[in-house]
Order: C-alpha cells, then structure tokens, then sequence
C-alpha cells in the first residue's frame, strides 16, 4: 500500500527542517522530495523520527507489551529494544515467547534482547536458566538482536565458564551486547569492556559515565520511575569541567565551545524501569524535554532516542531518509515537542493523545507453585536474651543501592522484635517455585508505622517480597497474593487491598488506564501508613536485586555483593 505525506521535515544529514513529501511504499519510505517554502503541507509541524527506548524492562509498566504499545504511541515512541529477562526468570523461554507474540497483535516495533543472567545470580531460586544453548535458539526468534545486560560483572571479571560461554557466542554472531555495571572502575572495568560490552545504563555520577566513555562504551542516560541520573549526567557544571580540562580546549574557537556544552556527550536516553502512573503522563518524549532543559541542543537530544540507537543496534528506524522504516511522530515545534500524531509503518496508529486501536487480553495460567503462609513463617527466632545485634539493609528514596548497617533490637518470646520508632521493619522474601523457601531479615527507609505490604515483582527472581511492622499482616499480605496469582497487596487491621499481575505475577491484562489508578490508590495508601518514599513498591522491588551493592535478602539469606556472599544476620 502506497501513501504520499507533504510535511516539515527534520533531516539529521543536514540538521536542517524543510518541507518535503514523503513517498511510503509497504511501510517503508521509497523516495524523498524537497519542496517549495509556500508549497501546502498535510499536517502542521515538524516530522520527526519515531522514538525508540534502548533499554527496558515492559514488565516494570504492569502492561502487557501490547498495553504498552497503546500507552507510549500517543507520546511518539515507536519501537523499544526491551530485555525480557524479567519474565524469563519466571517462565524462562514461554515467557520470552509471550512477549513476542503478544507484541505481534499491536502496530509497533517490538525488539528484544536474549537475557543473559537467568538467573542473575546462583545465591536465589527462581523459575528457569537460560544458558548459552538456549541463547543460542533464542537468536533463532524474530526481532531478538542483541545480548541482555550483562548484571554478572563479577563473573565477567573472574572468567566465569558460563559467561565467557554467553559472551563469545554474542561477539561471534556480531550483536551488541548490553552492559550493567555499577560503581564498576579501573582494572575490572577495563576487563569488563574488553570481552565485547558495549553499553551501560548504570552510571550514577558524571566522572563514572565519562570512565566508561573513554573506553569505548555507550552510555545510557536513565531517568525512570526508580532510579534517575539525568542530573548527575548532564549537569552543566560538569560539562564545562570537561570540556575546559580536555587537552584540545585551547585549539577550538568559542563558537564550537558554546556548541560542545550544548553537546549531550553520552548517546541514549533510556527508561529502563517506568511504573504504570508515569508511563501514562508520558515517556521517551518527556526525557528529550527533559534534556532540552538541561541546556542541551534539541536535535542532539532527539538523536539519543532516534539515531543513535538505531545506528547501534542495526535497526532499520531511527531517521527519515530512503529505505528506512516509515516511522515518524508528529510535533508541534522542537521547544514544547508536543505530540500530535504517530505513525507507524506509514500509517497513523495515534492521534491528539489517544492510540487508535483496541488490545485483546491474553489467555493467562497461574504461574505460583507455594504453599500458603503462616505468621510464625515471618518470626526471626533466637536464644539470646534482651536484645540483639542485627544487620539491616538501609533503603533510600529513589535509589537501588542500599547499606548495610548495624543496630540493637528487642527480645520478645526468643522472636527478634520490628522497631516503627527506628523506622527497623521485618522484610521477607518468600519463594514461589515449589520449594517454600522463606528467609527473614530487617529493613529501615521505608517508615510504616502499621500493617504490611506485599509484591511479587521482586527483582530479577520475582519471589515474593513482603516487609510489615509484625508477622500477622504479612503472613495476610503474602498470602492474598498467591491466591491473585501476583501483584501488589497491602493488609492493616483487618483491610487488606490489592492490585492483581496474572501475568507471571508481573503484568496486568489492563489498559494503563485501569493499572495506573489502581496502583496509585494502594501507592497512596502505603504512604497513609506512614510511607515517606516516593514509591515504596518500586524501591521494595529492588530489594532482592543481588546484582545491587550492597546488602539485600534472596530467598537464601542475606546478601552482600561488595563480600559477593551470603552474611549473618545476627552478629557478635
């Protein structure tokens, strides 16, 4: 099917804006015409690139990826590369299978990686294990380009057999391969980049992005619901550090300085984690703004969503010119980048911030095999007497990282005692694939007063994870969930509230619509419990994420990645 557009056009060759008509021949853009200044055009505004998110997890949205498509075509984004290892640590292979053809039914551009830490360590339990034979098949499946970061930097570093295995199988088929190494410097980032990595999405101070820069990787700039770094990576003072104490400085005219701060240095912005409430005010479209905002040059900031991407990961998008993909939103100007349509494959999929289509709900099974839970399940017992000393993980506001600290607790009964007025919380985390594991521990940051809250979206082994001011409200909360097959519950008192994931336990079968207001209710809820975090579920997901320094709890035990081994709890 054949179709013309007459439009203002943006042109990256000549980072130029000029009207043009754009011929379309079976979703592709066969030919490019230049016009007449005072030629009449079919839309006002300017024609840009579809959008394209270099790196996310859909699952962290509660949308199905095609729930997700109709969510994020009305903000001008396109196309993702999204690493499925989320759902492939619950249902391994079937689950990437899902998110392909589930992606199918929609118009959008679907690309995924084949995940390359499932699990992500061998100090938790979950669904499946993707080793590199099944790498090797997933590679075999439409739209899957690249290697799933790599979380396993200590494997990497100390030549782990089975990841050397994952690597070298991606360097020979020429695939990018993502990274995911926080903190990460020196000889072992060296070490690291040398087997192949090519990107990162972890950096959380300017000094670490440009260390990675300079040794060839891509830099990811995230700003999601969870973790943001646009700040620190763009901030204009470290800018102009850099560009005053590189060697060349005195060889450049003020001129092309004033245009090398407005340079973004890095290459993508990404999302990576995006809850369904700031999905639904906007995505990839907010971040160029957001990066406008920061000082740097709109069509540069476009280019990390569009271009640069597309270059990387051999994606035949990511700019208008012949033979690429007819791909395009629609803005009004570059200043307020206000979306007013979205085509995708040379049709419009979105108009006036509504996507013109309808989703089917998928066909679903259960996919929790635990038994129901007890109070006493949640009991940390011990023989000593008063009190005691015990390792804490010390969460923070908008942060992945955690501490590890010390301090004194009470004696009940032989059960060591939660403490509302330290803000000292039980944390547990239940495993949910048929060997009933429980390990307890405790936790300060998240300030409850009362009650528990419970979530199966438990990065990246998805067990269940509860953490409650006493063991009744979170033997109720953890129990609710099983019989929702997933989700999010709060118990109090005797109310108990709950947002249901069947999906794995990770997604909704709703539109965004219906997820995002019911996940802000139970949201606003747990800060009526005493909550100061902008998003307790969000920072309570990452708290089994053992590949994060420094101290969270698996289902085996407490964990600390700077000693990489299990820790005790109670200590001397």
């Amino acid at each position: 099917m054949n179709s013309k557009i007459k439009v203002n056009i943006l042109d990256f060759n000549l980072d130029d804006i000029y009207p043009a008509e754009i011929l379309i021949e079976d979703g592709f853009i066969s030919n490019i015409s230049k016009l007449d200044f005072n030629e009449p055009l079919n839309y006002e505004g300017i024609l840009l690139p579809g959008f394209i998110d270099s790196h996310i997890h859909i699952e962290s949205t509660m949308l199905s990826p095609a729930n997700f498509a109709k969510a994020v075509l009305p903000f001008g984004t396109t196309s993702v590369v999204a690493d499925p290892h989320e759902i492939a640590n619950v249902l391994g292979v079937k689950g990437i299978e899902f998110m392909i053809s589930n992606g199918k039914n929609v118009p959008f551009d679907f690309y995924f990686s084949a995940p390359s830490c499932v699990p992500a360590t061998n100090f938790e339990t979950n669904g499946a294990n993707i080793d590199v034979e099944t790498i090797k098949e997933l590679f075999k499946l439409p739209n899957v380009i690249c290697l799933g970061e790599m979380m396993n930097f200590p494997g990497v570093i100390n030549n782990d057999l089975g990841v050397n295995l994952k690597l070298d199988l991606a360097n020979k088929l020429s695939v990018p391969i993502d990274g995911h190494a926080p903190l990460l410097n020196g000889e072992d980032l060296i070490k690291y980049v040398s087997k192949g990595i090519s990107t990162d999405h972890e950096c959380s101070s300017f000094d670490e992005a440009i260390e990675k820069k300079h040794l060839g990787m891509k830099i990811m700039v995230r700003e999601g619901s969870s973790a943001k770094n646009m700040d620190a990576l763009f901030n204009i003072n470290n800018r102009i550090k850099y560009w005053t104490s590189e060697s060349k400085f005195g060889n450049i005219s003020i001129d092309d300085y004033e245009k090398l701060l407005k340079h973004p240095i890095f290459d993508f912005l990404v999302s990576d984690d995006k809850n369904p409430i700031d999905l639904k005010k906007g995505h990839l479209n907010q971040l160029i703004k957001k990066a406008i905002n920061y000082d740097i040059e709109p069509i540069e900031a476009i280019k990390m969503v569009t271009l640069n991407p597309a270059n990387h990961y051999h994606l035949n998008a990511g700019e208008i010119s012949v033979g690429k993909k007819a791909n395009f939103t629609l803005v009004n100007n570059l200043k307020d980048l206000d979306i007013k349509l979205t085509i995708v494959n040379g049709k419009i999929v979105a108009k006036n911030g509504k996507s013109l289509f309808k989703v089917k709900k998928p066909k679903i099974s259960n996919t929790f095999n635990v038994n129901l839970k007890k109070p006493e399940d949640f009991d940390i017992k011990t023989k000593k007497n008063n009190y005691v000393n015990v390792k804490i993980i010390e969460a923070f506001n908008g942060e992945l990282i955690t501490n590890s600290i010390i301090d004194t607790l009470k004696i009940e009964n032989n059960i060591i005692q939660s403490d509302t007025k330290k803000d000292i919380l039980k944390i547990s985390v239940v495993e949910r694939y048929g060997h009933n594991h429980v390990s307890n521990g405790f936790i300060k940051g998240f300030g409850i007063k009362k009650g528990a809250i419970a979530t199966s979206i438990s990065h990246d082994s998805h067990n269940i994870i509860t953490i409650g001011t006493n063991s009744i409200d979170m033997a109720k909360a953890v129990n609710k969930l099983i019989q929702n097959h997933g989700g999010l519950t709060v118990s109090y008192n005797n109310t108990q509230k709950s947002l249901k994931l069947p999906i794995a336990g990770l997604m909704s079968n709703e539109n965004i619509e219906i997820v995002s207001t019911n996940f802000e209710n139970m949201k606003n809820l747990v800060q009526k419990l005493g909550s100061k975090l902008d998003d307790p579920f969000m920072t309570l997901s990452f708290m089994a994420l053992l590949v994060i320094p420094d101290l969270k709890l698996s289902d085996k035990g407490l964990f600390s990645l700077n000693e990489f081994d299990f820790v005790n709890l109670i200590q001397n």
